[in-house]
């Protein structure tokens, strides 16, 4: 008979009440010191894995835990500090300027976890790195628990295919030598986990499900020359995201475990099961629990879901597991949630998501007639949250239908539309603008929720935030720049503000998801169709407008990014929604142009990461992606320009879609990326209106005006004049007054430089 266990393969770090975040800015902000924090993060990392102890779970990871990602932890424990960073003595100071930079020292680049809304910090390599092991992150954690709770663990780290996979500044034929050179160190670690006795170690390599049978063979060794090492502590090697091309392969890897994800796969690791079968010898882990979305499961359908992998997988030890980390869901309903009681007993969080495992294993164990009353239950929730669903729109299945090819595309190209806008706008060369948003202060938040708790009223609120539109109005005339935003004091988060505008979205008090860093969101709930109701954005831009002789832009979030950064509905296609986001928000453009606004900005940051992880299937995502964006600005005037933004995240792979969203101009994150896009620019130009984001936001400090220069004239080599703009990476929300201010006066003298020496080119 096959044992059965319950496994997991990461917890969410934040805390119920982000306490993590807490912990992190504090500290950050000198409020806080190292001692009080370090034992203020080690209470946090506790309770994470109790929690996972109290729901019985059989196999409970550590090391997912971090202070910051888990990746750069992987990074810091081998050595890998960029040399920038390696005058700075103390680990926790060198760890933190890595992830968030230091005055004279830029960040680490930070990108998309694959095709998640999480963010990590990507490792530097160059030839000058000393690989040596640091610090036995996996050994401490373990250690930690065994002290605490008594209670045998799994110590999670990233594989060495992934991790390299991941890093930059190496060539693509470089990459096998780095990951051999990586296997001493992986042996020493491991070893160490040996001879404390761990029994189990998961080593995570997400990167298989992309990589080639001939790439997935070549890793294989790299797992021969670790494991041989060994001789007591058990491999788990996790995939997860995605399906395993080269199966056969994978499974004959020297580890004594496989984890396969079975809820991501598209049914691909099922079938590959079910033709080839799976090693009896090796445990198989497999991911029967949506990880990334938010939903009570079916019972009847997840446990009969289970017997059909085991009817087809003679072995002799099954753990059944999330599909990946719960990093990607919130920790836990909170007991004060607001949200309807039969969208709520819908719902399914990380802790809760442990609880159904406990559910599939007792009916494994003891057959589906034991855990009869579970089945009723999850049956009758997820009956009631359809119902709930039903009759949130009327008229929007009547619209879509009714939709033509003219409803996705502008009237003419765009080397028309420029130079009608050009006529119309009036801007400058190189013009200056920024990407959105704008510091919310302490005042700013405390505004909002005295607001939210009825302690002000509309009017008293309204007060506030034409007052402090007004007040950035007037610093933006007073730093410079060519095309204004009105701040977004109004708005809390640029997906949860539109959502709670839409008729089929619904949003959470408590439910925070880590984003990056200490970032975190609460990302809307689609249970129902989406539909406009009213104008959302139009009274405060117009208010804005009113102030300024300068252009000022309307903000929306685009439909895909609306999308990728919900949590969506289950029973209707990814297009579909889009489709209805799209419809909703192409009324909102009208409202805008209809008030008066020439320049509108829908942006799509999130467009990348819904990028299917397969190349075999990102035709089709690209195809509706680009088409509900067009869906949502093609309407308009030809004079009325439509910008789109989105943060660095390897555009080289979708450029072509880019210019499939016939947008005026797309801004882009970029200082991050050190210069990488150019290179790319240089062999495949891009045409239509291009703002590189001349400096970082995700770091406090304020770069020299020499510096952003630099920038400008590196991208005029390869982008055309007439049509670039001047921007930072992306929105200044996070940042502080003093050095937002510093560093746009920076760019915007940077930007008087760079034309002053265009034009003597002329």
């Amino acid at each position: 008979m096959t044992t059965i266990k319950t496994s997991n393969l990461g917890f969410p770090r934040i805390g119920l009440n982000r306490e993590w975040k807490k912990a992190l800015e504090a500290y950050w902000k000198g409020n806080t010191d190292k001692e009080t924090f370090l034992k203020e993060l080690d209470g946090l990392f506790l309770s994470a894995v109790k929690t996972q102890l109290d729901q019985n779970i059989d196999i409970v990871p550590v090391s997912d835990f971090t202070h910051y990602d888990h990746v750069l932890d992987t990074a810091v424990s081998f050595n890998w500090i960029p040399e920038r960073f390696r005058s700075i003595t103390d680990p926790v100071d060198t760890y933190f300027a890595i992830a968030r930079g230091v005055k004279d020292a830029v960040s680490s680049e930070m990108t998309k976890w694959f095709n998640t809304n999480y963010h990590y910090i990507v490792p530097e390599y160059d030839e000058s790195l000393e690989f040596r092991l640091t610090r036995n992150k996996q050994l401490d954690d373990y250690r930690r628990i065994k002290e605490e709770f008594g209670a045998e663990t799994k110590p999670v780290i990233v594989g060495p295919y992934t991790f390299v996979t991941l890093a930059k500044g190496y060539e693509e034929s470089e990459a096998k030598a780095i990951q051999k050179r990586l296997v001493p160190l992986y042996v020493q670690l491991l070893k160490e986990l040996e001879a404390e006795g761990v029994k189990w170690v998961q080593i995570d390599e997400p990167a298989l499900v992309t990589a080639s049978s001939e790439d997935v063979r070549s890793a294989k060794e790299l797992y021969e020359g670790i494991t041989k090492e060994l001789s007591g502590l058990n491999v788990l090697l996790q995939t997860y995201f995605d399906s395993v091309d080269a199966y056969e392969e994978l499974i004959s890897y020297p580890v004594q475990g496989i984890g396969l994800d079975f809820v991501h796969d598209k049914g691909r690791n099922l079938e590959q099961l079910k033709t080839h079968g799976f090693p009896k010898d090796k445990v198989l882990a497999a991911g029967v629990i949506d990880g990334r979305n938010i939903w009570k499961i079916d019972a009847e359908e997840r446990l009969d879901a289970v017997l059909d992998i085991l009817s087809h997988a003679d072995i002799e030890e099954l753990w059944i597991q999330p599909s990946s980390s719960l990093l990607h869901v919130p920790v836990a309903k909170h007991p004060d949630e607001h949200l309807e009681k039969d969208l709520l007993n819908g719902l399914s969080y990380a802790t809760e998501k442990l609880a159904e495992l406990g559910v599939l294993k007792e009916g494994l164990l003891s057959g589906k007639a034991a855990i009869s009353e579970q089945i009723e239950q999850s049956k009758a929730a997820l009956d009631t949250l359809k119902a709930f669903a039903t009759g949130a729109n009327s008229d929007q299945k009547e619209e879509l239908d009714q939709l033509t090819e003219q409803d996705f595309s502008r009237p003419v190209p765009f080397e028309d539309r420029l130079t009608l806008q050009n006529d119309s706008l009036g801007l400058p060369l190189l013009p200056t603008t920024t990407i959105g948003s704008f510091p919310q202060s302490a005042e700013v938040r405390s505004a909002r929720q005295k607001w939210r708790k009825k302690e002000w009223t509309d009017e008293q609120y309204q007060a506030f935030i034409n007052a402090e539109t007004k007040r950035w109005i007037d610093i933006q005339e007073e730093i410079g720049l060519d095309v204004l935003v009105h701040g977004e004091f109004e708005r809390t988060d640029m997906v949860e503000y539109f959502g709670e505008k839409l008729a089929g979205f619904a949003f959470t008090k408590y439910a925070w998801v880590q984003s990056y860093g200490s970032r975190c969101v609460r990302p809307p709930v689609i249970f129902g169709d989406v539909e406009f109701i009213e104008p959302m954005t139009v009274k405060d831009t117009v208010y804005a407008q009113s102030l300024t002789e300068k252009h000022m832009k309307g903000m929306l979030t685009g439909p895909v990014t609306i999308l990728n950064w919900s949590f969506p509905r289950a029973d209707i296609s990814r297009k579909e929604i889009a489709f209805q986001i799209g419809l909703a928000l192409r009324k909102e453009v009208k409202a805008l142009e209809d008030a008066g606004i020439q320049i509108i900005q829908v942006d799509e940051p999130a467009l990348r990461e819904g990028l299917p992880l397969k190349t075999q299937d990102w035709d089709e995502y690209l195809t509706w992606a680009a088409e509900a964006f067009r869906l949502t600005t093609s309407s308009v005037k030809n004079e009325t320009q439509i910008h789109t933004h989105m943060c660095y995240s390897n555009f080289e792979d979708i450029v072509d879609t880019i210019n499939d969203l016939d947008a005026d101009v797309i801004t882009i994150e970029h200082s991050r990326s050190h210069g990488g896009f150019l290179e790319y620019l240089k062999e495949h130009p891009y045409v239509k209106g291009l703002g590189l984001g001349v400096y970082d936001i995700h770091s406090p400090r304020v770069p020299a005006t020499e510096e952003i220069y630099q920038i400008i004239d590196d991208a005029l080599a390869v982008c055309p004049t007439d049509r670039f703009w001047v921007n930072p990476d992306c929105g200044l929300k996070t940042r502080q007054q003093e050095e937002t201010v510093a560093a746009l006066k920076n760019m915007v003298e940077a930007a008087k430089q760079a034309r002053k020496k265009q034009a003597q080119l002329v």
